[in-house]
């Protein structure tokens, strides 16, 4: 059994904890209704939300509504389920069966390698639905039926975490109509050898889009670099103040030299290799990034290819490969945050 991290659930008080246990025993139970202290309807409602948070495993209820009589201190909570009463069981088992599955493919893995396993299996295996389906939001979505939004993503990293003995947290940020960001989006927070990192499985799907290289442009993030194109977050979540452990500093392919970059072009340009590292040599300037691109072309030139890149802006990512045939290199900005918004 996991150990289950009730992250939400410590930051309500005493009146809000009693409603959230019996919200999470009610649907835990697969009731029709229950009994729930008297709080206003934003409350409930954020609390609903918190008890899914902390256990995506409740991923059958999606809604509810409650009433209460005059002078009452409590109220009945009614949920709304998306399967039938008989079939709740029968899809609550399969889904148990689906994780237990998965976690047993990683149970030799160390912690780092756990986190490596549930990250590359929803770049692999799950599609971003751009219908947004109820279940999407799930992880039935993700882990059931392949297509997930970011909370359904974000929900089945937690719960594999959960499983795998990981301390996980799905983080949730504030949306920003000003900007063009009209929902929330979620990700998650993770614990990793006793440091806190931020882990966007969400976006990195979206660069990958499906093709190699995997992305690990939000793995094992620091406050300082999430935040560089995520909002602000809804709840309290825990500093994130490490940022010498990301993927790409890990595995050397973050640079600091323009004289790096040339070296590592030419033996991608070589070997007919993609190119695909980090920029850790001071601010990411336009002038930085033309001088690269400069550099990409002029080593394309030397074999008669033709240099196709991409860049994540803020996040200092650059990935570029090389095509037969002389021409001007092609260059898109890339946007993580592409239909990654719920």
């Amino acid at each position: 059994m996991a150990k289950i991290n009730n992250y939400y659930y410590n930051l309500l008080n005493k009146e809000q904890q009693k409603a959230y246990y019996a919200i999470m025993q009610g649907l835990d139970n697969m009731q029709e209704s229950f009994s729930v202290p008297l709080l206003s309807g934003k409350e409930l409602t954020e609390i609903y939300f918190m008890v899914r948070l902390d256990h995506p495993e409740l991923f059958y209820s999606v809604s509810f509504s409650y009433r209460f009589t005059e002078n009452s201190l409590n109220a009945e909570m009614i949920p709304v389920y998306l399967f039938r009463k008989d079939k709740l069981k029968e899809h609550k088992s399969a889904m148990e069966s689906r994780v237990k599955k998965l976690v047993r493919q990683a149970e030799k893995l160390d912690e780092k390698g756990k986190e490596i396993f549930i990250h590359d299996f929803i770049i692999n295996n799950v599609k971003y639905d751009k219908l947004k389906k109820e279940y999407s939001h799930e992880i039935t979505g993700a882990l059931g039926n392949g297509v997930a939004v970011c909370e359904g993503i974000a929900k089945a990293v937690k719960i594999l975490c959960d499983e795998m003995g990981i301390w996980c947290i799905v983080a949730i940020s504030e949306s920003n109509p000003e900007k063009g960001i009209k929902y929330r989006h979620a990700w998650n927070v993770i614990r990793i050898g006793g440091q806190y990192y931020h882990l966007d499985a969400t976006f990195d799907n979206t660069l990958s889009r499906g093709k190699e290289p995997i992305r690990y442009d939000y793995f094992n993030l620091s406050d300082k670099q999430i935040f560089r194109d995520h909002e602000p977050v809804v709840w309290k979540i825990p500093a994130c103040t490490d940022g010498d452990h990301f993927y790409y500093k890990e595995k050397k392919v973050s640079w600091t030299t323009l004289d790096e970059v040339r070296k590592r072009t030419k033996q991608a340009v070589k070997k007919g290799k993609t190119l695909l590292f980090h920029w850790r040599g001071g601010y990411f300037t336009k002038e930085i990034f033309a001088d690269i691109v400069e550099i990409f072309k002029e080593e394309a030139e030397l074999r008669d290819k033709q240099a196709i890149c991409s860049v994540n802006v803020p996040q200092a990512v650059v990935k570029v490969y090389f095509v037969d045939g002389k021409g001007e290199e092609k260059t898109e900005i890339e946007h993580a945050d592409e239909d990654t918004r719920y």
